[in-house]
């Protein structure tokens, strides 16, 4: 069913397919979005809204269909790149579109300079939209610490800072308070009055929002059920309530809504199984808990309400010890609260406001394992879990991988995970956020029945009124005190309110001590003052802006993310500690005893050229011969000598004399270098005794080999090791931290300011590359000082030229972070790719081992292909041997060819936009 759009169209969507995999998006969807109008998107979760507002944006890949917006194809890079700067795309989640790090003012900075906006329009625009969102006395704060609907003012606030022609917003107000909410609203309604050719489309799980716009298209299974006008709808529907009119469009629904009734609960005379008293929390000086104290009865449906920020989270979880109060006393099921008692955990359910299960386990899995966590049998946990997922509406979804669900699917599957050891409380955090009305009627209908019928207590935190007037009891909550905890329809009667959002919002606004919020005309214009011109002139050096924006963003929110800073500035310091100090070639401290049968002056003679050589360290002396076939097991020395009977008469007469060495041969390498240390004091012994048994008349001419070091004359492995550790450090850090990088922008979603901007794939990379060069060098410095200072290597070449190469080094590193972070998704495997790809080329193919020189084939090949071999070659020459540009020169001109080449291979791997 399909109402005629008004004339004019901001976009128009025709036969378009999307799938992810085998689960299909949207199936055929074709329809017109109205110009100047607020379209709003209803339907269950996975319907295909947010695919479908992606496409629309140009964040996501179209794969069959046509979507034409602003007058030209999406499926166009070109008109992409020539519209974005007209279109404004929030997504779905709290604060998604924002840097967590940085503050308000550096966020909305970070916008304006990727919409070109110059230093003053960018100031002026920052105040105008703070000034009207109420976020003025908070722009330094960081956008972390703000609250929910504080960060969806400012994602909004983001979004218009180049005061778009077409604003696109998905589910902007999910999990955000009422009175936020309605803050949020007011916002729009003043946007819309000040600019009202503006295109606004708009998805929301709230059907009360739905009924702001002027064109609604309900969406399920990834079809256009119907589209039309809110009175247009109803009027076909036969339905009043939106919620209805929603139920009545999906296939296969009744005309009327069934009406959810609750049954009433009957008086409990048992003990309560929650009692709070005085519970406090502080985290440094900051309040989150204060003082909140209330009982909650047996099969209860008890319900906690409160602004953002206000304590509920922290509140739950010292309820089931996952955090301890700082004070006040709380008891669970009769007995207090205590992280140790297991005994307790298994008699509680939680859900987190956050999906927390196992994304690459399925759905079954995921239920089996925590089944058997909490000790059920193996066939108790397979028929536990297959009657979970009937009851909660996840058959379909049973062998999906967890990632994969739609967010109210994962919700149900969190409650299922949260009951499958049949607890007696279960305590919810805000478990309906973001999921479809009719979902949320069903959730609600297995809560109902586990109260009514199981009498399991409830404690379920919610924003959504409707939710919160199907408890038996509520708690509001706000700064991290109880305002009030009573009946919801006697929270009501104490403001005199028409429903309990009005009270709710009262009682939050008298707790503030401020009056609603000022009128429309009262507050800062949301638009330019200016005359807006059809098309704006292009600011002149676009790209750098872009780059630079990129640049500080990342470099800010490096400097303020301790873990990052630690382990960029810490990291290669502390290895390179182990590495010099634990990693050598030289082997000394060499123990050994003597087994002397002779004990002659010619045995003790003997064994002297062990006992004064500065490798060897002697032990007490053996005895027979199984001491020291023990000894030698046992790890006490590495070497015995054994001097034979009658060896002092051998040697004085010259006659054939021989000695035994036993050698512990479990470490190979350090066992043939035991043997030649032995075979060297074996042949000076031999040598002295032939010269004191000869004459000069008599004695044959000898001709002694002395052997000197060329550029190590002691021969020290700290010389070659020490030199060659910033290379291996560097490439395997900067590797890292670059791919760590921009993966963490894939993984929060702040990848989609990339994909829905002009911001071009170069300016992206150099922009995230260019504060990692600093990085690097630092490094470097730091590296060489320690090679220098701690280590005692002297840097005997030219400093310049090598500070020069690891310049080139540094972007090389970085650049080939830069592509392993096109090939992974997430930060934790960045950091594995990272260290992995990184170090197996460089211990093996970069000389480290063995000389490039010496390698063949495919081996040889790979190390004249990585940089590492030209760096080493450089920093072990400068400090050894002296190089300085004339002899570097060669590795000079490898190591630029470097950079380029990951930079360009990643401009060619990474992705414009979504899949």
């Amino acid at each position: 069913m399909t109402m005629a759009a008004p004339a004019g169209q901001i976009a128009r969507i025709s036969g378009v397919t999307h799938a992810y995999g085998k689960v299909l998006a949207l199936d055929n969807v074709s329809f017109d979005l109205p110009s100047g109008r607020m379209t709003g998107l209803i339907g269950p979760d996975g319907a295909g809204k947010s695919t479908l507002l992606g496409l629309i944006a140009g964040a996501r890949k179209l794969q069959i269909g046509t979507v034409q917006v602003l007058d030209g194809s999406m499926a166009n890079a070109g008109h992409r790149r020539a519209v974005c700067t007209r279109i404004a795309y929030m997504p779905q989640g709290l604060g998604k579109n924002l840097y967590q790090e940085i503050s308000v003012a550096e966020n909305l900075a970070f916008f304006g300079r990727l919409f070109g906006l110059a230093a003053a329009e960018r100031e002026m625009r920052i105040r105008q939209l703070a000034g009207a969102t109420g976020l003025l006395p908070f722009l330094d704060r960081p956008a972390g610490k703000l609250s929910g609907g504080m960060k969806q003012k400012l994602g909004l606030c983001c979004a218009l800072i180049h005061d778009p022609d077409l604003l696109i917003l998905d589910e902007p107000t999910t999990g955000v308070d009422p009175l936020s909410r309605r803050q949020f609203w007011t916002l729009i309604a003043d946007l819309r009055r000040e600019r009202p050719a503006m295109s606004i489309i708009v998805s929301t799980a709230y059907m009360d929002e739905a009924g702001h716009c002027d064109w609604l298209v309900a969406m399920d299974h990834g079809k256009i059920l119907a589209s039309g006008t809110a009175d247009e709808l109803r009027q076909a529907t036969g339905e009043q309530d939106l919620e209805s009119v929603f139920v009545a469009l999906q296939p296969g629904q009744k005309s009327k809504q069934e009406r959810f009734v609750i049954p009433p609960r009957k008086p409990s005379g048992e003990e309560p199984v929650i009692v709070a008293k005085g519970l406090t929390c502080r985290f440094g000086k900051f309040t989150a808990v204060d003082r909140v104290s209330f009982t909650i009865e047996k099969g209860e449906i008890f319900g906690f309400l409160g602004s953002n920020g206000c304590g509920k989270t922290t509140t739950m979880k010292m309820l089931t010890g996952l955090l301890a109060p700082t004070e006040g006393e709380a008891e669970v099921c009769g007995s207090p609260v205590d992280a140790k008692d297991l005994s307790i955990r298994r008699r509680v359910g939680f859900m987190t406001q956050s999906f927390s299960l196992y994304g690459e386990l399925t759905v079954r899995q995921n239920l089996l394992l925590h089944a058997r966590l909490f000790h059920l049998s193996k066939a108790n946990a397979a028929d536990r879990s297959e009657k979970l997922i009937k009851d909660v509406g996840l058959t379909d979804y049973a062998d999906a991988d967890a990632n994969s669900l739609p967010l109210g699917v994962r919700q149900r599957l969190s409650l299922a995970v949260a009951i499958v050891h049949d607890p007696e409380l279960l305590i919810l955090d805000e478990p309906t956020s973001g999921v479809d009305p009719q979902a949320r009627d069903e959730f609600w209908r297995l809560l109902v029945d586990l109260s009514r019928s199981r009498n399991v207590t409830i404690f379920v935190s919610t924003h959504f009124m409707n939710e919160a007037m199907r408890c038996d009891r509520i708690s509001l909550m706000h700064a991290g005190r109880v305002l009030v905890c009573d009946a919801p329809e006697n929270v009501i009667a104490s403001k005199n309110g028409a429903d309990l959002e009005e009270a709710f919002i009262a009682y939050i606004e008298e707790a503030e001590g401020s009056r609603s919020a000022p009128a429309a005309q009262e507050a800062p214009s949301l638009v330019r003052q200016e005359a807006r011109a059809t098309s704006p002139a292009r600011p002149r050096f676009m790209p750098l802006r872009r780059l630079f924006a990129y640049t500080q963003c990342e470099m800010l929110s490096l400097m303020r993310d301790p873990v990052r800073l630690a382990f960029a500035f810490l990291g290669s310091f502390i290895i390179m500690l182990i590495f010099g100090f634990g990693l050598s070639n030289d082997v000394t401290n060499l123990t050994y005893a003597a087994f002397d049968h002779d004990n002659t002056p010619e045995s003790r003679a003997y064994l002297g050229s062990f006992s004064s050589s500065q490798y060897f360290t002697e032990r007490s002396p053996i005895q027979d011969v199984q001491a020291m076939e023990d000894r030698l097991k046992s790890n006490e020395i590495e070497l015995a000598i054994e001097i034979p009977p009658n060896f002092g008469r051998m040697v004085k007469r010259g006659s054939d004399w021989q000695v035994s060495a036993w050698i512990d041969g479990a470490n190979t390498t350090r066992a043939a270098t035991i043997e030649g240390y032995v075979q060297q004091a074996h042949d000076l012994f031999s040598e002295q005794r032939s010269r004191e048994a000869s004459t000069p008349s008599t004695s044959d001419p000898t001709t002694t080999l002395q052997v000197r070091y060329r550029y190590n004359p002691t021969a020290e492995s700290i010389y070659s090791i020490g030199p060659s550790l910033p290379a291996m450090l560097m490439m395997m850090f900067l590797a890292i931290l670059m791919a760590v990088s921009v993966a963490r922008e894939k993984e929060i979603g702040t990848i989609t300011n990339f994909y829905a901007t002009p911001t071009t794939r170069l300016e992206f990379l150099i922009g995230k590359q260019v504060p990692y060069l600093g990085v690097g060098m630092i490094n470097f410095v730091i590296l060489t000082a320690t090679v220098l200072f701690l280590f005692g290597v002297p840097l005997k070449g030219n400093g310049m030229v090598l500070a020069l190469g690891a310049l080139l080094y540094t972007a090389a590193a970085t650049g080939y972070g830069l592509f392993i972070s096109t090939l992974t998704r997430s930060q934790v495997t960045a950091v594995f790719a990272g260290a992995v790809l990184s170090m197996l080329p460089t211990m093996q193919f970069s000389g480290m081992m063995q000389p490039v020189s010496t390698l063949e084939g495919g081996a040889r090949l790979m190390g004249r292909l990585w940089p590492t071999t030209y760096y080493t070659h450089m920093s072990v020459g400068a400090f050894t041997k002296g190089l300085g540009l004339g002899d570097m020169m060669t590795d000079l001109l490898a190591l630029a060819l470097f950079p380029p080449a990951f930079l360009m291979l990643s401009v060619i791997l990474l992705k414009k936009q979504e899949k």
